[in-house]
């Protein structure tokens, strides 16, 4: 086995210490392990300038993902690139819909013994990246009001549990109260599939299938399979929204009358100001962004 390079969060607390530590027994157990705590972009350059031919393991959730990989990304060091996954965040989503065992310990076995798979990444017009989801519209909202809800609860816990993962339902919750409706145009490859006179509840737009700690707003996505699978939910009206809320909560909302879903390489979102969501970093607000789907971009081991 290579040896490994192993890239923290420095913030993490003491119960992800103790998972990690378990992790790290089990890749020690077969490799040489160097582990590196990073906290902001300077100090993962400096990390990554001297990672040379190691494969790199990210130890944490969306947003260690999103950050090694945009590093990478930007340092022209992805593509052909190996990487690891140890979920230690409070969503994982990122994990979940890669089928990464969620145990950390369970995830070291799977760095060393799983298959390096080609895995897609979606790529904006400025050139940032997008590993697992970029949504816009209500559930953008609810990510903005469950970043300050994670903010004050995120280093709160009862035991091994921490408090921040429920940053995200209470966010839904806030956001369902006064949802945030906006005028769009979405265009995939070119074809309308909604223009301005519907309004939009909102748009997820799908490398990978799951946000917020579990919810399912593209249960079909395949980051590997070179397609981005793009939600419009039109449900604007207040039963509307409660039989969509509904559906959502069972993975089934893209049955409801007023979602269309489908699949394509390139995606355009025009119109009202809208704030986006991107593996968790919210933007905006906007009037245009497009995101178009790069195949095979790095190999995560799964």
């Amino acid at each position: 086995m290579d040896p490994l390079l192993v890239i923290t969060n420095s913030d993490a607390g003491s119960a992800d210490e103790a998972s990690l530590e378990a992790a790290l027994d089990v890749l020690r157990d077969s490799t040489s392990v160097e582990v590196a705590a990073t906290s902001n972009p300077g100090e993962l350059d400096g990390v990554l300038h001297r990672a040379a031919s190691r494969r790199i393991v990210v130890a944490g959730g969306d947003g260690s993902i999103h950050a090694v990989v945009a590093a990478l990304h930007r340092r022209h060091e992805l593509e052909g690139r190996v990487l690891g996954l140890i979920p230690l965040g409070t969503g994982n989503d990122f994990a979940r819909g890669n089928d990464i065992p969620m145990d950390p310990a369970e995830a070291a076995k799977v760095v060393l013994h799983g298959t390096p798979t080609p895995t897609d990444l979606l790529v904006d017009e400025f050139g940032d990246i997008v590993v697992n989801n970029v949504h816009v519209g209500a559930s953008a909202q609810a990510g903005r009001l469950g970043a300050g809800v994670k903010s004050v609860l995120g280093k709160v816990r009862i035991g091994p549990i921490g408090l921040g993962k429920l940053g995200y339902p209470i966010g839904a919750a806030m956001a369902a109260l006064r949802p945030h409706v906006v005028r769009l145009k979405v265009e995939v490859d070119g074809e309308v599939i909604n223009d301005f006179d519907s309004r939009v509840l909102m748009v997820a737009v799908g490398n990978s299938s799951d946000v917020g700690g579990g919810t399912t707003l593209n249960p079909d996505a395949d980051p590997t399979d070179g397609q981005i699978d793009v939600m419009v939910s039109r449900a604007v009206g207040q039963l509307s929204r409660l039989s969509f809320a509904a559906l959502l909560s069972r993975g089934e909302h893209e049955d409801h009358e007023d979602v269309v879903s489908v699949r394509g390489t390139t995606v355009t979102i025009t119109g009202e100001p809208f704030w986006a969501s991107a593996d968790g970093e919210i933007s905006g607000p906007e009037t245009r962004r497009t995101w178009h789907v790069e195949p095979g971009a790095y190999r995560l081991t799964r």
